[in-house]
């Protein structure tokens, strides 16, 4: 079984926080995100923390399909840009779409 994995560390939540998945808490401050795609199940789960906190929480919109590790690398972007604008997580427009990663104008 293959798999992939990413983690950006040290994004401040923008304005009213990110809010958790299963209506956990809305997390604000500097946070971490951490994505895992595996490919058998085709699915991308994007979880949240405080910087530095054990307990990983998944990001609001967690998991969504992701039809391979490249699109799953687009959708960890897209979770970071959202935890930048304080939002749920939503997905690219189109996972299939070649790969798109974070350029000055996202941050």
């Amino acid at each position: 079984m293959s798999w992939e994995s990413w983690t950006t560390t040290g994004i401040f939540a923008g304005p009213g926080g990110v809010p958790t998945g299963e209506g956990g808490p809305v997390l604000t401050g500097q946070l971490d995100v951490h994505t895992t795609w595996t490919e058998a199940e085709k699915l991308a789960y994007v979880t949240v923390q405080y910087s530095g906190a054990s307990e990983w929480l998944p990001l609001e919109g967690s998991p969504a399909p992701c039809p391979s590790a490249t699109a799953s690398r687009d959708l960890h972007d897209a979770a970071v840009v959202a935890v930048r604008k304080g939002t749920a997580l939503t997905p690219p427009g189109s996972l299939e779409a070649p790969a798109r990663h974070l350029d000055s104008s996202d941050m």
